[in-house]
C-alpha cells in the first residue's frame, strides 16, 4: 500500500472505502441474499455500472428457484454481472412489502 501526501498534509492511498449494502440479487437461476460493497459517496446503480466482470457479494445465501430453500451459504462470493438479471437493496421498503 502507498501513502502521498499533498502540500497540505491531505493523504492519498490505494484503498478505496466501501460500505456493505444488504441485497436481493436475482441472477438466471438463482436468488442470491447478501451484501454487495459501494464506495461511500456512490449508489448502488454505480456500483452495478463497473466495467468488472464479477460482482463481489458477502455473506450470501443462495435461494433455489421455490425463493425458499437455501442452497448454499458462504462468507464471499462473486457472481458474474452478465449473469445478473435485477438487484433490490434490501432495506428498500417496496421489497419489504409495505404498501402502506
Amino acid at each position: 500500500m502507498s501513502i502521498e501526501f499533498n502540500e497540505k498534509g491531505k493523504y492519498f492511498t490505494d484503498i478505496v472505502s466501501k460500505v456493505a449494502v444488504p441485497a436481493i440479487i436475482q441472477t438466471i437461476t438463482h436468488r442470491i441474499e447478501g451484501s454487495i460493497h459501494v464506495r461511500l459517496d456512490g449508489r448502488v446503480k454505480d456500483e452495478l455500472d463497473r466495467p468488472e466482470m464479477f460482482l463481489a457479494v458477502t455473506n450470501a445465501k443462495i435461494i433455489a428457484g421455490d425463493g425458499k430453500t437455501v442452497l448454499y451459504e458462504t462468507d464471499f462470493m462473486t457472481v458474474a454481472r452478465s449473469q445478473v438479471v435485477w438487484v433490490i437493496p434490501s432495506d428498500d421498503t417496496a421489497y419489504a412489502g409495505d404498501k402502506s
